[in-house]
């Protein structure tokens, strides 16, 4: 059989360094290196015009965008429906004819004339035209740039991707197809109007590279470009996002905003300007797969230890189908009768619902820590800390825990010390927070299978955009065995087969634990190899591991690849070689250890064991780099962190302009030379893996989500290489076992092969594909009805948020009209209960007016004498108003605008714990709302409850506001002497019923 005999065929290779000697002799020359006649190519010498059209007339001698599927398993990529094409080529039309046609007018311009553009735009905005009006011109300026200052120039294909981000659309491009490049079209258009534009990823790497490299085309234009890292402080993240262009992961750009939401000064707040447009990277992963998980913002609580540590006890001598049922396609877990009665005898209590002393939802989260939650899959333990691990990426998420007391729970399992609980201060959904930019755009490998969910809640249209050059990778059947057995015995033959050969290799697993369970038996049979997971060790290395995973030789076993964001050259990545070597004497010359200089050793470059050892470097490259080094350190002295060094080592690996005889002109000699020596071997590995079929993907296992494999799969075959993909199955499989249901089982009972032989019958691909699809349709269920909830929630959100920030940033007039308004309401609210009947409780009325307004002077005996209700209202609102006058006086003899901040600081704290204390209600309400299904649709119930609750909180926020407000006092004698003399504080001119729309926050009710 072609798939089997994995183990035999490793124990019978020939000696590894005997195929490393025939791999690096007689390379077979590749389809790269053959020459080729282009009829029609302009060929006049140095001229800008060539290069300009040279790219994509190689694509189209290629059948750009018309490639077919062939019987061997080829991709069509960036076809899409009929609507999609139509779409597409006429965007190609305009290009050719609209843009094309403005370059050889461009490339005409010098720098100075290119960059002036920039400044022609603004003006031409201000004078009303739109950017439709421009995008043209502009799109042409931006490549001219990207040539001038990168040697990167757009494909025309690049240019319509530029535009369907432009349309706010979705754009679906291919891995390889240069997807940040493409962003730099719009994010120069719309950050022309002064309005700012971010764009988002999904990690610090990945925006920190993308705004050294491609924040060089906007620099050269003339427009400034941000950075927001993860250990920024709050005046460097408002500097940075008040730049033209902020580069920016999904994570802080998100908590950034609930932050400022919790301000208490304008000073603290660092999204100063509101939402522009927003340009969302890897957008499948981020705004789909992290959809499920809110960010919070929390507080810490004392956490029960005891409670904690015992259910986890208790949990390890349970008996699952005898003292609790797991389901592990709803993640959840129920305690059968036997189960309750036992537990209360362990612990000697009647009741696990006790609300004085509960321990139902300790037990039952201990539960799902033991069942649900598996160590290395769910979460690694680093430094005696629980890290959850993200399934769709196999990333550590950072700063994110478990809620409910669900993270406690695992702590406890792993006998360590359970953190604090939490209570959640603010909150948002990706689903809420992207819907926040009036202009929305994305881009990403793989998103026509969710093309419905980003319609639906993110009014995103989904476009497929085609691929420069065809793409040749061979996706290979599905190759499914009964057993585990069976598929790991195949998936042994088939690397063992073509790692003998020289082809590099990356095998996909959905785990940790199974990538572990794999690099054992690998080193087992001893056969060299990377591993890349979220492990702490290797995570450090995850760029040089993927550096290398396109040689000969390479293997590399690696959880789920979406979002790394590095793509595998075949050969491997000369330049990321270059820089390493180079870094290696430079962050020592720059960087000391307090400023997280890293050791020798990690620093050094560390090959994979699998491939041919690097070649030593000249002595000429040597000297260029200590030349290098000592100008560098002689013209900057030192910096202040490694991140300094990063940026500066890759504005000189780059090709835009520096100043001549600088220590970045050295640098950059330096890279160039280095990189020359380290071209030589990998170009001639990517000849002799371009023979062998380019990088082999293996899956091991199908995910949830389809496009969690074409990601993987996507890996190999980037820019017209050769590559070729396989994912080995087999029916006992986690995903076929938990939503497989009937179909699968009744597979099992009929197919009656031995477990290494693989299954080829239509009816096993269809059950298999099917159990994809309504993996794909529950977990969309989810995410949709978590945002029907949601939607709730972040019309309240917006409303209090919009309503904080006023209390905020406005000034001093617009604070003590509010709490003027607050007072009159809050007087009116209070009269009407001492007036019933026809008969006034003046005594009553008096003593609530004096409880809530401290100080103001009105006796019962005052009220008594009033004959209507009328009159009543007259007088209370007068003498709130004289009361609140006297109040604010007084504190403003004190210190000037004194008044304002403790107005300010109160309602702010009374919002604030307000809002908090309604999170954990609407929390406590979505849970308990199902259980009213007998009275009618539980969102209904959801939504006309939800919003009660919402106006109870407004109007405990203004009593209480008032309340405070009133019972502030003064402590210092001398500050008392000062108040005691005061005189009233006089308002400007307001009339209350102009005020009334001003200071009312009221938000819509919804649906």
């Amino acid at each position: 059989m072609l798939l089997l005999g994995g183990v035999e065929a490793f124990q019978h290779a020939p000696p590894l360094a005997r195929s490393r000697a025939l791999a690096s002799s007689s390379l077979t020359p590749s389809l790269a290196s053959r020459s080729f006649s282009i009829p029609g190519l302009r060929q006049r010498q140095g001229s800008v015009g060539l290069r300009m059209g040279l790219f994509d007339t190689v694509a189209k001698s290629f059948g750009m965008g018309k490639e077919e599927a062939t019987s061997e398993g080829g991709v069509v990529f960036g076809v899409g429906s009929p609507e999609n094409q139509k779409f597409v080529k006429e965007l190609l039309v305009r290009v050719e004819s609209k843009i094309n046609v403005l370059e050889e007018q461009i490339e005409k311009l010098t720098d100075e004339q290119l960059r002036a553009k920039t400044q022609e735009f603004q003006q031409r905005l201000r004078k009303g035209e739109t950017e439709e009006d421009i995008l043209d011109e502009a799109f042409a300026v931006v490549r001219e740039a990207a040539w001038r200052v990168l040697k990167l120039r757009h494909y025309d294909v690049q240019m319509v991707g530029g535009m369907v981000l432009h349309q706010r659309k979705l754009a679906e491009m291919a891995t390889g197809e240069g997807k940040t490049l493409v962003a730099t079209l719009p994010s120069y258009l719309n950050a022309l109007s002064g309005k700012g534009v971010h764009v988002v990823t999904v990690n610090d790497y990945l925006a920190r590279r993308d705004a050294e490299n491609m924040g060089q085309i906007h620099r050269f234009l003339g427009l400034t470009v941000g950075l927001i890292q993860a250990e920024m402080k709050p005046e460097e993240r408002r500097a940075n996002y008040g730049c033209d262009i902020t580069y920016v992961t999904n994570s802080e750009l998100g908590f950034d905003y609930l932050r400022d939401n919790l301000a208490i000064k304008p000073e603290d707040i660092v999204l100063t300007r509101p939402f522009n447009f927003c340009i969302v990277d890897e957008a499948d992963s981020i705004m789909i797969d992290e959809a499920r998980t809110p960010l919070i913002i929390s507080e810490k609580t004392a956490a029960p230890a005891a409670k904690y540590a015992n259910s986890a006890k208790i949990a390890t001598v349970l008996e699952e189908k005898v003292h609790y049922t797991v389901d592990e396609k709803s993640q959840s877990v129920t305690l059968t009768e036997r189960g309750f009665s036992d537990v209360e005898k362990i612990l000697n209590v009647k009741d696990l619902f006790n609300p004085k002393d509960p321990w139902s939802p300790y037990i039952i989260n201990a539960l799902k820590a033991k069942s649900l939650f598996k160590k290395d899959v769910q979460y690694v333990v680093r430094a005696n800390e629980v890290m959850i691990v993200d399934e769709f990426t196999g990333r550590v998420l950072e700063g994110r825990r478990w809620s409910n007391g669900l993270h406690q729970s695992v702590e406890a399992k792993e006998g360590l010390k359970p953190s604090s609980e939490t209570q959640t201060v603010a909150s948002i959904t990706y689903q809420s927070f992207f819907r926040l930019f009036p202009k929305l755009s994305g881009m990403t490998g793989t998103a026509r299978t969710e093309a419905k969910e980003f319609g639906d809640i993110y009014g995103l249209e989904v476009l497929s955009i085609p691929t420069a050059l065809p793409v040749a990778r061979r996706d290979n059947p599905d190759a499914t065995f009964r057993t585990q057995a069976g598929k790991w015995k195949a998936v042994m033959g088939d690397i063992a087969r073509r790692h003998t050969k020289g082809q590099p290799i990356l095998i996909g697993t959905t785990s940790i634990a199974a990538s572990e369970q794999l690099s054992k038996l690998m080193t087992e049979l001893e056969v060299p190899h990377e591993v890349l997971n979220a492990k702490p060790e290797v995570v450090t290395r995850e760029n040089e591991i993927v550096a290398q995973a396109g040689r000969a030789f390479a293997i590399t076993i690696a959880t789920n690849m979406a979002g790394r964001g590095t793509d595998i050259l075949l050969g491997g990545n000369s330049g990321f070689f270059a820089k390493k070597r180079i870094m290696q004497k430079l962050a020592p010359a720059l960087v000391d250890k307090k400023n997280g200089l890293p050791s020798k050793e990690a620093m050094e470059i560390k090959q994979n064991p699998a491939c041919i050892p690097l070649p030593e470097l000249s002595e000429q490259a040597v000297n260029k780099i200590d030349e290098a080094v000592q100008a560098a350190a002689s013209a900057l002295g030192s910096l202040p962190s490694m991140l300094d060094v990063e940026s500066l080592l890759a504005v000189a690996a780059e090709t835009g302009p520096v100043e001549a005889g600088s220590h970045l002109e050295k640098l950059r000699e330096a890279y160039r030379v280095v990189k020359e020596e380290y071209d030589v071997r990998c170009k001639k590995e990517k000849e002799e893996v371009e023979d062998l079929g380019g990088l082999h993907v293996i899956g091991t296992e199908r995910h949830e989500s389809r496009r969690i494999d074409q990601q993987l799969r996507g890996r190999a075959g980037r820019q017209g290489d050769p590559g070729s993909s396989r994912f080995f199955l087999a029916l006992d499989d986690r995903l076929f076992q938990v939503f497989g249901g009937t179909s699968i089982d009744g597979l099992l009972d009929k197919l009656k092969v031995e477990e290494d032989m693989p299954l080829e019958a239509k009816s096993v691909s269809d059950a298999l594909d099917g159990v994809q699809r309504r993996v794909e349709e529950y977990f969309y269920g989810i995410r949709k009805e978590m945002f029907k909830y949601d939607e709730i929630l972040s019309s309240q959100r917006e409303s209090i948020y919009s309503m904080r920030k006023k209390f905020v940033t406005e000034d001093s007039d617009y604070m003590s009209n509010t709490i003027l308004e607050y007072c009159l309401d809050t007087a009116e609210e209070i009269v009407p209960n001492y007036i019933k009947e026809g008969k006034l409780d003046a005594s009553g009325l008096a003593n609530k007016l004096a409880q809530f307004f401290d100080g103001i002077q009105l006796k019962d005996s005052d009220i008594a004498a009033l004959k209507s209700r009328d009159e009543v209202r007259q007088v209370v609102r007068r003498q709130v108003e004289e009361v609140l006058e006297r109040k604010e006086g007084e504190l403003d003899a004190v210190k000037e605008s004194f008044s304002f901040e403790i107005e300010r600081y109160i309602i702010l704290t009374q919002v604030d714990l307000l809002w908090k204390q309604h999170l954990k209600d609407i929390d406590f309400l979505k849970d308990f709302i199902g259980l009213r299904a007998y009275k009618g649709d539980p969102f209904i119930e959801f939504q006309q409850e939800g919003f009660e609750l919402y106006q109870d909180m407004l109007k405990a926020v203004r009593r209480n506001t008032v309340y405070s407000f009133f019972q502030y006092k003064l402590k210092n004698e001398e500050n008392k002497a000062k108040a005691a003399s005061a005189a009233p504080k006089k308002k400007k001119e307001a009339r209350r019923s102009e005020q009334r729309g001003r200071y009312s926050f009221q938000p819509a009710r919804r649906g």
